[in-house]
Formats: C-alpha cells, sequence, structure tokens
C-alpha cells in the first residue's frame, strides 16, 4: 500500500456524518467532565478538616465509575462519574460520608430537556411504539435509553408524579398572590368546551409555583369552586392578599365563596382586548395606546384622570366601549394599593400566559384525538418542566410587609411615606 494513500472509514448504511455535531458533542463531554470532577473536589474539600488516626484525610476522590452514555439534544455524550471514598474504618452505613453528584445523579441517563422533549412528542401524536423512530432523527441512530419499554415506564413515572402533585399537603404554604386563567390549548382532547383550569402562586419569598392545575370550563363557578375548595380541603388556610384574572372567568364567584378576604384585580390584557372589540380596527391602535396611559399611569389620581379623557373622547360614538372599561375601574386600579415593585406582575395575568405559550405552540396544530387524561398528564409534565425557569417577582423583600398589612399608596408603603413627609 501506498504510504501517502488515505484510509476511509466504513460507515453504516443511512448514517449521517455531520462534522459540526461530533465537534460539540466532543466540547460538551470535556465541559462535562471538567463540572463533574470540579464538583467531585468541591465536596472532597468540605471534609478537609477529617483526619484518620494516621494523620490520612478521610474523605478523598477514588477514581471513576464506568463509562456510560447520556442522552442529550446532541446525541450521546461518554461520561464517567468521579467517585469519592471514605476511608474511615468500622463506620457504619448510616454514617459513612458518600458523594452523590447533583450535575450526573447515579441512575440519569439522559438529560431533562430530553424527558421535557418526551411530553411533547407525545402531545403531537407520536406513540410510544414509534418513540424510538421519532427519536432516531434527533438524537441519531443510537438511543438505547429510550426504548419503548423505558418510555412505557416514563408516562407510568408521570402519572404517579402528578397524582402525588394532587395529594400534596399545603398546609404550610402560603401564597401572597394567585393568578388564575382558563388555557384552551387546541390539544386532541375531546370536542367539548373544557380546558385547562390553572392557578400559580408567588410564594412569601417572590417564587412562583404552580398551585391549582385541573380540567374545567373556564366560566363556570362550579369548576373553579371545585378547584379551591380542594386547595383549601388540602390545608390552604390562608387566603391570597390578592388575585389577578380575567373578567370573564367563573373564578371570582368562587374566589369569594371560598376565600372572602381575597381582593380582586382584573387583567388589563384581557381588558384592552375587550375595549378595543367595541371600536373599528382603524381605530384600534389610538384606542390601545389611551388605555395604556391609563393601565402605567404614575398613581391612581393619573389613572382615573386619564379614564374621564378616555370618556370625553370616546362616549358619544363609542358607549359600550367606554361601558366595558369603567363597569371594573376599581378591580382594575387594585394594583395601585400594593408595591410599585410589583405592578408589572399583578396589571395582568401574563405569568399564566406566558408559560402556556409555549405549550400551545407546541399541541395547537395536533390533530387526531387525545384522551383528555392524556392531555392533562402531558401538559401538567411540560409546566411542571417550564417552572424551573420561572423568575422571581421584583421587589421580593416587599412581600413580608405585604403579609404584615402595611397599606401601601400608590405603590409606596404608608410608614414610608409618612417618615419622607416628616424628614
Amino acid at each position: 500500500m501506498n504510504e501517502n494513500s488515505t484510509i476511509t472509514s466504513f460507515h453504516q448504511p443511512g448514517s449521517i456524518i455531520d462534522p459540526l455535531t461530533e465537534i460539540a458533542r466532543e466540547g460538551a463531554r470535556q465541559m462535562l467532565m471538567a463540572a463533574l470532577k470540579a464538583e467531585a473536589a468541591s465536596f472532597v474539600a468540605q471534609f478537609s478538616e477529617e483526619l484518620l488516626p494516621d494523620g490520612r484525610q478521610r474523605v478523598v476522590r477514588h477514581g471513576a465509575g464506568p463509562e456510560r452514555a447520556i442522552q442529550t439534544g446532541i446525541g450521546p455524550i461518554p461520561v464517567q462519574r468521579p467517585k469519592v471514598r471514605d476511608r474511615a474504618p468500622g463506620v457504619s452505613a448510616e454514617t459513612r460520608i458518600r458523594f452523590t453528584s447533583a450535575i450526573l445523579p447515579r441512575w440519569a441517563r439522559r438529560s431533562k430537556s430530553l424527558d421535557a422533549l418526551l411530553p411533547v412528542l407525545y402531545l403531537r401524536g407520536v406513540s410510544t411504539g414509534d418513540f424510538q423512530e421519532a427519536l432516531t432523527a434527533l438524537l441519531g441512530a443510537d438511543a438505547p435509553n429510550l426504548s419503548p419499554g423505558v418510555i412505557s415506564r416514563l408516562t407510568a413515572g408521570w402519572q404517579e408524579e402528578y397524582e402525588r402533585w394532587q395529594r400534596r399537603d399545603l398546609s404550610a404554604r402560603r401564597y401572597v398572590y394567585v393568578w388564575a386563567d382558563g388555557v384552551y390549548l387546541q390539544a386532541r382532547m375531546e370536542p367539548q368546551a373544557e380546558c385547562m383550569l390553572v392557578i400559580i402562586g408567588a410564594t412569601p419569598e417572590g417564587r412562583k409555583e404552580l398551585l391549582g392545575f385541573q380540567v374545567g370550563f373556564r366560566e363556570s363557578a362550579q369548576s373553579w369552586r371545585e378547584l379551591l375548595v380542594d386547595l383549601k380541603a388540602r390545608g390552604l388556610a390562608v387566603p391570597p392578599e390578592l388575585a389577578v384574572g380575567d373578567g370573564a372567568l367563573g373564578f371570582w364567584k368562587a374566589l369569594d365563596e371560598v376565600f372572602p378576604g381575597t381582593r380582586h384585580q382584573r387583567c388589563w390584557f384581557h381588558k384592552i382586548a375587550n375595549v378595543l372589540n367595541h371600536f373599528p380596527k382603524s381605530m384600534q391602535p389610538a384606542v390601545a395606546a389611551d388605555l395604556r396611559e391609563i393601565s402605567h399611569a404614575e398613581t391612581r389620581a393619573a389613572a382615573l384622570a386619564a379614564i374621564d379623557t378616555f370618556k370625553a373622547k370616546y362616549a358619544a360614538k363609542y358607549q359600550r366601549g367606554v361601558a366595558c372599561l369603567t363597569k371594573d375601574t376599581e378591580v382594575l386600579l387594585a394594583f395601585y394599593d400594593y408595591p410599585a415593585e410589583h405592578w408589572e406582575h399583578l396589571r395582568t395575568s401574563n405569568p399564566i400566559e406566558s408559560v402556556f405559550a409555549t405549550v400551545r405552540h407546541r399541541t395547537v396544530r395536533t390533530k387526531g384525538a387525545l384522551s383528555q387524561k392524556t392531555a392533562r398528564l402531558m401538559v401538567f409534565t411540560l409546566i411542571r418542566a417550564a417552572s424551573k425557569k420561572w423568575r422571581k417577582l421584583n421587589g421580593s423583600n416587599q412581600l413580608p410587609r405585604v403579609i404584615e398589612g402595611v397599606r401601601f399608596n400608590d405603590g409606596v408603603a404608608q410608614t414610608d411615606a409618612t417618615q419622607s413627609r416628616a424628614a
């Protein structure tokens, strides 16, 4: 053979040679290994003061486990999990120091992004028996950890997680604000006017959590009553300070029955859309700008003045549009009685809309007949995956003051305003 000749590798028929993906995969492998080693070293450093009688360190690095492939969005990445050893003799299993990687748990075989991908595929009509073929297009021909049997066990795990979540104890929980909405996904559910009834709550620390979730009728007070009564029965004894939602919901009647102390804030996003329906399309941009002047006014007095201006401009020809706005003045302006840092969050039910934007995008074009139970389960799994990235409320430090009953005037605590005047 000529010494200058090259050797060409043979590839399986149908396989795709993508140097860019291979480079990305190798880079990801190196970064993952470096992160795992740093994590193990940090764990060992925590016990650097723990010494054996002969002066050696008690906790040390101890090689690595066998290589295994982790399925990711760019294909399988081979890694080895670093091991840590507790060298103390005669220590019981209960007191032995053990290392568990948060980056790569002991039995992990997939990245979390893939776990979020699987319910998307299910919702879009891919049966569990076809997952292997569908994932091959995304991950390459080698996806050994996503066989139909594994997928079936995984979906059973989703059902168990959903049932545990629905039974969870809420007696130690409190929510300062809640957002409620009924979301139509147009997924493959039975042909009825049912939707996902969703409640998201803000904790005293400013974190947003999925609080309530079930299938029902958006305008039905009975559907919302069932959801709220269930939350209360599981221990949610302290009513939220403020609830945000669309005026068309049956939620408000149910809320006054179950949590009568909670104040109402109507969603400006829905209100603007409802008002604009009473105006010609050619006028809607100008009318929307006028409505924004009201909703974003610096003070309640300025907002009321802007409402008066709105009435003067449009009442003669568009009385229905003006009436749609003015009938809810009090509950549209409730947010002025809360910290100014929170106004961005309280004006609308966008926390729910933004959560469902991706879910709706993934399901809106789906065809076929998916059972209500399966649709609920898959959407719940998608929301839980998305919730890990929800951002905290602005001005979280103000939430304890809201809980304590401090009164706010145009977004400023009255005690602060009093001190400013005194100074």
